[in-house]
């Protein structure tokens, strides 16, 4: 991957990061502010996650910032997996902050202490923080996307997932206006910090796949092999391996073709594959081609094949 490329992806991660900072900052404050002189826990609650988020805005700037550092003797890869460490981080940091709200709308519930009404300006908040929300969380996502960065789309769909629950605290304020009933506010937030708790369970098993040097669209395999079918003069593509690195892909394989061509012969098929994979996979961090004579396969330990003299236990270790 060419090093303008990716120190446009981490400019383009901490622009990114710096808007969910500041959007973040101040629905937050909005929100911790109007929740106090209202009077609604709900809205309290989810003030106290907004500033999660900027807390996890600020991690994923600095893991931006160490993405950037050169590869070294320590790091021969780079820094990029800092983002799947960083991913880990953010999903316990919104588990904490799911447990803590979890504890206090039990401890609110329960309470024998007389609950009063929330004001009307609660309503006026939670409907201006979905709109930001919203925008906030497709904007991260599409930065995600395009960067191939786990951490910005890990934090769009926290940003999604905290619509849904400002959407849950004004179904829970409007049921507390018309039934009367300010019980429904401490409810609200009990399902707030739920459903909270579930999203940073899912971010942080899906940050495993990374780490455990995995691909999550095991698909790609199959664009590899079409991609070395179509070069004429190699066969038998094995020990296939992909991993994850800061969004990309790491690939390393075999393939196998005549002994007896020349080096500069053998040096030009190897550079053909890896045109020909790059081209169906854009998304591609550093590729590794192995070539050997015909019926030289040896047993396969690791690795995907597509046919070959290799077990077929091998293929089930994708």
């Amino acid at each position: 991957m060419a090093n303008g490329d990716l120190n446009n992806t981490q400019k383009q991660i901490l622009r990114a990061s710096y808007g969910s900072i500041i959007g973040n900052g101040i629905l937050s404050a909005a929100k911790l502010v109007v929740g106090a002189i209202s009077g609604s826990f709900a809205v309290i609650s989810d003030g106290i996650d907004s500033a999660s988020d900027v807390a996890i805005s600020a991690v994923i700037a600095v893991t931006a910032k160490i993405m950037e550092k050169r590869p070294n003797t320590r790091y021969a890869y780079g820094y990029a997996k800092a983002e799947s460490i960083a991913t880990k981080i953010l999903s316990m940091a919104i588990f904490f902050a799911g447990g803590q709200m979890l504890f206090s709308a039990v401890e609110r519930l329960f309470s024998s202490e007389p609950r009063e009404m929330p004001g009307m300006i609660a309503i006026y908040v939670t409907v201006a923080s979905i709109v930001c929300k919203l925008l906030l969380s497709l904007y991260q996502t599409s930065v995600g996307r395009k960067t191939g960065s786990s951490m910005l789309i890990a934090n769009g769909i926290n940003m999604r997932n905290d619509v849904i629950i400002s959407l849950s605290v004004l179904a829970g304020l409007f049921f507390s206006f018309v039934l009367k009933m300010p019980v429904f506010d401490a409810i609200t937030a009990l399902l707030v910090s739920c459903f909270i708790i579930r999203s940073a369970i899912r971010i942080f098993m899906d940050s495993n796949v990374e780490l455990m040097d995995g691909v999550k669209d095991t698909s790609v395999y199959q664009k590899i092999f079409d991609a070395i079918n179509s070069v004429d003069g190699v066969s038998n593509p094995h020990r296939v391996r992909s991993r994850s690195i800061g969004g990309k892909y790491m690939i390393t394989l075999d393939v196998e073709a005549d002994g007896d061509i020349t080096l500069s012969q053998a040096h030009a098929l190897a550079n053909k594959v890896e045109e020909n994979i790059r081209s169906s996979i854009p998304e591609v961090y550093d590729i590794v081609v192995h070539l050997e004579p015909h019926g030289t396969c040896p047993e396969d330990v690791y690795g995907v094949k597509e046919d070959g003299c290799a077990p077929d236990s091998a293929i089930d270790r994708k």
